[in-house]
């Protein structure tokens, strides 16, 4: 047997509990408007006198009235049900989505996107982690929104830069020479502020290094950062 496709699976999925109520009760009306057609057809008036026959069409049109009045209800109830289920599928795309951005700036989930690649020679062993961290924020200055260091390091707001040794530590990590930072933004924007005169590229050069700003049409980053909880800061109330 095929393998059922994603409509067809869409169909067999269980429904909701809001289309189940309306279901049944505008499946009971309409079982009592079709009692209510059939005893009248069926009914044999020859034998009622005409008063009787003028306040048995009252009563059918007071009948008539009342269904009505219970089909108007029905289907603002049921309207209401279905404008109830879209505005909570509509909270909860948008809460997802604002859950997605802030996983992106915390390092929390990975990302995707255009961007620049920051390419750093350095024969010398010059290039500190000072001077890493001043690279990282002036392309945070030029509007990076995602930041990693050799595909290891995801750079966010708490993360630390330190010379220990020899070597550079960022967040924890040990990053090893050449570097390669990958920053997610507005590749244009970001070329420039690296290679603007004074700028990141002229101070690794100034430092007997060489930096290579690349344009990439799209950078992906996995690493995560190992964010830990505040100790003391607490939400506002």
């Amino acid at each position: 047997m095929p393998e059922a496709t994603e409509p067809s699976r869409n169909l067999l999925r269980k429904p909701s509990v809001s289309q189940v109520v309306v279901a049944i009760l505008l499946g009971g009306l309409a079982f009592a408007i079709t009692l209510q057609i059939k005893q009248s057809d069926t009914t044999d008036y020859s034998s009622v006198r005409g008063d009787e026959l003028v306040e048995l069409l009252k009563s059918l049109d007071s009948a008539n009235e009342r269904l009505d009045i219970q089909i108007d209800d029905l289907t603002s109830t049921r309207n209401d049900l279905l404008s109830s289920t879209k505005r909570s599928e509509e909270a909860e795309r948008q809460a997802k989505e604002r859950a997605d951005q802030l996983g992106i700036l915390a390092g929390t989930s990975g990302a995707t996107g255009p961007g620049v690649r920051l390419l750093i020679t350095d024969p010398d062993r010059a290039i500190d982690a000072p001077q890493l961290l001043d690279a990282v924020q002036e392309l945070r200055d030029a509007g990076a929104e995602a930041i990693v260091i050799n595909g290891v390091a995801r750079v966010v707001a708490q993360t630390y830069f330190l010379d220990d040794d020899d070597t550079i530590l960022i967040g924890g990590l040990e990053v090893k020479r050449p570097f390669t930072i990958e920053a997610i933004g507005d590749p244009a924007t970001l070329a420039e502020a690296a290679n603007i005169r004074g700028g990141l590229v002229d101070r690794i050069s100034n430092r007997g290094g060489t930096a290579t700003v690349l344009k990439v049409e799209k950078i992906t980053i996995t690493a995560l950062a190992d964010v830990k909880s505040p100790e003391y800061a607490r939400p506002t109330s």
